[in-house]
């Protein structure tokens, strides 16, 4: 059970270091950067693989990298309504 709140909280940060790094935000806030960070950790490890750092069971460096991915493609499909809020 703590390893399961744990990758939440690390998919959360690599969710919200991706929505910073691109000024985007995700929608339905912080469960839209835990799903970001999830999702782009997945996406990143599957495309660079699991080099670098590792947190939780994630490689982080390809995890940050595949989220940014993620939020750069769901900006796009959803437009102007994920932009972050100043």
């Amino acid at each position: 059970m703590f390893h399961l709140i744990w990758v939440l909280i690390i998919g959360a940060l690599i969710g919200v270091i991706a929505g910073a790094i691109t000024s985007r935000g995700m929608p339905f806030g912080w469960i839209g950067n835990i799903l970001a960070g999830l999702i782009g950790a997945w996406l990143g490890q599957r495309l660079l693989g699991t080099w670098g750092p590792s947190l939780a069971g994630m490689a982080l460096i390809p995890a940050i990298i595949g989220a940014i991915i993620l939020v750069l493609v769901v900006s796009l499909i959803l437009g102007a309504t994920t932009k972050r809020r100043a």
